[in-house]
């Protein structure tokens, strides 16, 4: 895999730049073949566009995309190989959320997929596909918390003195996935389906990265979304136009929760190993999934936080209201986006955009370090929040103007010194604080 931005749980999360990017180029040069850890890629690319994915629709674009958008997510984020080409062909069954079933889910077609994925990886799309999402993760997990029990359990889960299973937070974790694991029903012939803790955290996971990639105001619109906090309140097949505004979508604050919660898994899955071996001396169990790897993502800094519902939504219409509000001026926008950012501080573009407002104004220094902490956050997501521009566009123009505010600072001029100028694409140079990216 490439260099891992996500590390185990109790790390910090590594953040030099240099290292997200290096991690992040074989994408952006769209080098499958480079993408370390994995040499088989091409071939499991080859095989999803064989099998038509890029011909079918998806919430913000092709089936495709989509795929290869959660497994850009899931590498960034340096998950174990088997739940990388998971994500990568995570519905190509069907699930319970879509029927978009590219691959037959008989038994002769998951043998020939098994020798293309790897057995590992083709049992954890099998079990994705037939378990019921909407339960195991949103019922039994996700809104069985509040966000300040969350809070509370992370800073709880944090302190070295509050390892005991008496512990109400590994108490709660254990009541809702215990070490054995859970049983839930296949989605099909309601057969039971044993569903590992780990696995259970891997489909969390991997549902932080789907969802990641996909969600816009869109669903919003065609869930009801209006508080923010994703309960699917409701279904507006009607009134929900695609894609409508394209305004970045209200999912935060469940992205967060669902990164609070993985991260509890992962620590009392730590602590629990250690008191096994310590107690029993047992060593892996295959049938816990212990050759599973909870690596720990690097947003909502390294899982820790949880964003407040009311604050995404704030800061999401104040970030709206600076790059469509028609060109308001600096100073105005300057204080719209650095409200935008100290509400929500999880996302990049609010940064890039008030680097590129910095430009304008002349003030290098605030450009640069804007432009580099939306750098960091964008590259550490693998997705864009604003996806009217895709991840990569955003990456380019962020690494443009953290260019531009650097060589500025140390007086050496971009393009021949034009100190607040950009290439129109006709021959001519613009003023760049007469325009917010992207228009």
């Amino acid at each position: 895999m490439p260099s891992r931005t996500a590390v185990a749980s109790g790390e910090a999360p590594n953040r030099d730049l240099v290292n997200l990017l290096a991690a992040a180029r074989p994408f952006l040069r769209d080098e499958p073949d480079k993408i370390d850890g994995d040499p088989a890629l091409p071939s499991l690319l080859t095989s999803l566009r064989a099998a038509g994915a890029g011909e079918c629709w998806h919430k913000h674009g092709t089936f495709l995309a989509h795929l290869v958008g959660v497994h850009r997510i899931l590498t960034l984020w340096g998950a174990p190989l088997p739940v990388a080409r998971c994500g990568l062909y995570h519905s190509a069954y069907s699930n319970s959320y879509v029927n978009l079933a590219i691959f037959d889910p008989g038994t002769a077609s998951r043998a020939s997929l098994c020798l293309t994925l790897g057995e590992a990886a083709e049992r954890l799309v099998h079990l994705f596909c037939i378990v019921p999402r909407q339960p195991l993760i949103h019922d039994n997990l996700l809104f069985r918390y509040t966000d300040s029990e969350l809070a509370e359990h992370l800073a709880a889960s944090a302190d070295p003195t509050r390892r005991e299973s008496e512990e109400p937070w590994r108490r709660k974790i254990c009541s809702l996935l215990p070490p054995q694991g859970i049983t839930v029903k296949h989605i099909h012939t309601g057969d039971d389906v044993a569903v590992s803790r780990r696995v259970a955290a891997a489909f969390l996971l991997m549902t932080m990265a789907d969802f990641s990639d996909q969600l816009f105001a869109f669903q919003d619109r065609l869930f009801e979304n209006g508080d923010g906090r994703l309960e699917f309140a409701g279904s507006d097949v009607a009134g929900a136009l695609w894609p409508g505004n394209g305004r970045p979508g209200l999912w935060m604050n469940s992205i967060s929760r669902m990164g609070a919660i993985y991260n509890l898994i992962a620590k009392e899955e730590e602590i629990y190993l250690e008191e096994r071996k310590k107690e029993l001396g047992v060593g892996e169990m295959k049938e816990r999934d212990e050759d599973i790897e909870l690596v720990i993502p690097p947003v909502f800094e390294g899982c820790t936080k949880v964003l407040p519902a009311e604050e995404q939504k704030t800061a999401r219409d104040l970030y709206w209201e600076a790059v469509a509000g028609g060109g308001m001026g600096g100073e105005r926008e300057e204080k719209l986006l650095r409200e935008s950012c100290a509400l929500n501080p999880y996302v990049g573009e609010p940064h890039v955009v008030l680097a590129q407002v910095y430009l304008g104004m002349g003030r290098w220094e605030e450009a640069e370090r804007e432009a580099e902490k939306g750098l960091r956050l964008m590259l550490e997501w693998g997705s864009a929040w604003d996806k009217r521009v895709t991840w990569e566009g955003w990456v380019a123009w962020a690494r443009v103007l953290l260019l531009k505010a650097q060589e500025e600072k140390i007086g050496q001029h971009l393009l021949g010194g034009f100190s607040t100028l950009a290439w129109s694409g006709d021959g001519e140079f613009g003023d760049l604080s007469a325009f917010v990216f992207p228009l």
